[in-house]
């Protein structure tokens, strides 16, 4: 098994999945509107971050920053009146880095109606000390088979994070000896 959690070197034991897992519920109000009259996407991004935030700092054992935010998708409207659910849990870790996987779920706070998915979102945070410096981060143990294939598709993510980093990196260094960029 490739999962970071079998790993003997990194020295710290590992979490399952479910230890940080959260869901944060909100009531959406006129506040919260943009001017079309629904939910402004920032308003979404914001529970997206704070969700993903905790169970990043729980997951860690302290605290942990927004490195970065992936494919933040909004699948349907929210409208005032929906009580919005936004579930997270951490996908996959590196040495201080985390994955949070983010399901943002709407239902209408006086119906007794299933919620539905209005969005997700992958966020990366990095664990810091006192400092403001990357601290290690316990391993995560994926428990399902849900949780394993999330681990493996947050690996493919950040495969294609660094992949994109360095192309974009490669091609400014490029531009720059080339007197094209200054």
């Amino acid at each position: 098994m490739t999962d970071q959690a079998q790993r003997p070197d990194s020295g710290i034991p590992g979490k399952p999945t479910s230890a940080s897992r959260t869901t944060l519920s909100h009531i959406m109000t006129g506040n919260d509107t943009n001017l079309l009259g629904t939910v402004h996407g920032g308003v979404i991004m914001k529970l997206v971050d704070d969700a993903a935030g905790a169970v990043a700092g729980r997951h860690s054992g302290g605290p942990a920053v927004t490195a970065s935010m992936d494919e933040m998708v909004f699948l349907e409207p929210v409208r005032v009146g929906d009580l919005v659910h936004v579930k997270a849990q951490v996908n996959w870790t590196g040495r201080s880095s985390m994955e949070v996987g983010v399901r943002v779920m709407a239902e209408r706070w006086n119906e007794s109606t299933p919620a539905t998915q209005v969005g997700s979102a992958y966020l990366v945070f990095a664990a810091v000390d006192a400092d403001g410096k990357p601290r290690p981060v316990p391993p995560v143990v994926p428990e399902t088979e849900r949780d394993r294939r999330r681990y493996q598709e947050a690996q493919i993510r950040r495969t294609h994070r660094l992949a994109r980093r360095r192309a974009i990196k490669e091609l400014r260094e490029k531009r720059i000896a080339e007197g094209m960029d200054a």
